[in-house]
């Protein structure tokens, strides 16, 4: 019979682990029936079954009829069986009750050895599961150490592993410090379900927009792209499906609190929010603000798009190391190509001091190529125009002034 303190314990084990009843049920059994085979022969097939309610368990031997028994461990007679189930015949399997021996030492061990692997087991597929629903969103958990440039995370039941291609370069933890990450992928492993995240995904700027802007939260504003590299900037091309709502508006906030929100968590990565438009034109003009266009020429076939912009504007709109147009061609996924106008035109530039001619090329997949004066670009912290100029806000360092 079953201890009287044994239902105490499965309901503290039910609540404390969060396991199902059942799964703690067939651990029993399991443990049960591991300890039950000490007591007979190794060939014996010996099975337990344990009653839910009063958690009291019958040990069985399965046995296949036969004409005659030549092997008692797993086989039994015909006229034998018919005096148990008088409906049994040549082949049949039947259950044959059987008392084991009181379980010794060994036994017993074996048992609490089944039963605390079961529960392990068991476990660990709750967190598995537990996790698994919430791949694609955003977690918070605290830093508990640093091994080989990853950076192990508690986040509640489970530790993930924050490796170092999806750590942002800008970004310095230490252990203690709390973090927030998207929850990448949860794959299963000998040792336990595997948990990755990341702090350089642009998933990741987007759960962020989303925790900061009711508008996007509710959907009233969409995010219809982000591209991001991950550490230095950042472009999102948002939309508005209520035409009361400025979309741009609504992401930078009353004197940039939303978006510097943002900003402070991915620690000072610069944002620009440009609005989003079908028009490749206009969302070529947006995405490469804060530079002025003098003209576009748009090859839908190839999905290029040429830029013209004025000479001292060109650095500027290629970006510093070709940021600025890289960004843009991943946000429209367009190829862009960016010429001065006095490359066009094949004159010289007015002042001396002007740089020379160049010609950038940006493509989707983060390729980027420019030309001679390629080594004139905008210093990271030059100052951006107003988001009204353009269609779009860009975020640098917050000055006590905008505070």
């Amino acid at each position: 019979m079953a201890d009287a303190n044994l239902q105490v314990i499965l309901q503290q084990l039910e609540a404390e682990k969060s396991i199902d009843r059942d799964k703690l049920l067939e651990a029993i059994r399991t443990a049960l029936e591991s300890a039950a085979r000490k007591s007979f022969h190794p060939k014996a097939e010996i099975v337990v079954e344990v009653d839910p309610a009063s958690l009291a368990f019958k040990v069985y031997e399965i046995r296949e009829v036969v004409e005659s028994a030549a092997d008692d461990t797993r086989e039994m007679a015909l006229d034998e069986a018919q005096s148990m189930n008088a409906e049994a015949c040549i082949g049949d399997r039947l259950k044959v009750p059987a008392e084991p021996k009181d379980f010794g030492r060994i036994a017993a061990q074996t048992a609490k050895q089944v039963i605390i692997q079961k529960l392990k087991d068991a476990e660990r597929e709750n967190v598995y599961d537990e996790f698994k629903q919430r791949e694609g969103e955003m977690v918070t958990g605290v830093v508990k150490r640093i091994s080989h440039g990853n950076i192990i995370v508690s986040i509640g039941r489970a530790d993930a592993v924050l490796p170092v291609r999806e750590q942002s370069p800008r970004e310095n933890f230490k252990p203690g410090d709390r973090i927030r990450a998207y929850l990448v992928e949860v794959e299963k492993s000998p040792r336990g379900p595997q948990v990755v995240v990341s702090r350089a995904c642009p998933e990741l700027v987007r759960a962020l927009f989303e925790l900061e802007v009711p508008e996007i939260y509710d959907g009233t504003v969409e995010i219809k792209g982000i591209a991001r590299e991950a550490g230095n900037r950042t472009k999102i091309a948002v939309h508005s499906n209520d035409s009361n709502v400025d979309p741009v508006g609504a992401c930078v906030g009353m004197k940039g609190s939303r978006v510097r929100a943002v900003v402070e968590e991915l620690c000072g990565e610069k944002i620009d929010i440009v609005r989003w438009s079908e028009d490749p034109v206009e969302m070529s003009t947006n995405a490469l603000n804060p530079a002025d266009i003098l003209d576009i020429s748009v090859d839908e076939a190839n999905r290029v798009i040429l830029v013209v912009v004025p000479h001292d504007q060109l650095s500027l709109a290629i970006g510093k190391r070709g940021q600025n147009a890289r960004l843009a061609s991943k946000l429209m996924g367009w190829n862009i190509d960016i010429k001065s106008d006095v490359e066009l035109t094949g004159g010289a530039p007015d002042s001396g001091g002007a740089p020379s001619p160049a010609e950038a090329d940006a493509s989707p997949d983060g390729a980027s190529h420019a030309g001679a004066g390629d080594n004139v670009e905008v210093a990271a912290d030059e100052p951006l125009k107003d988001e009204a100029d353009a269609g779009g806000a860009a975020l640098n360092e917050p000055t006590p002034g905008d505070l």
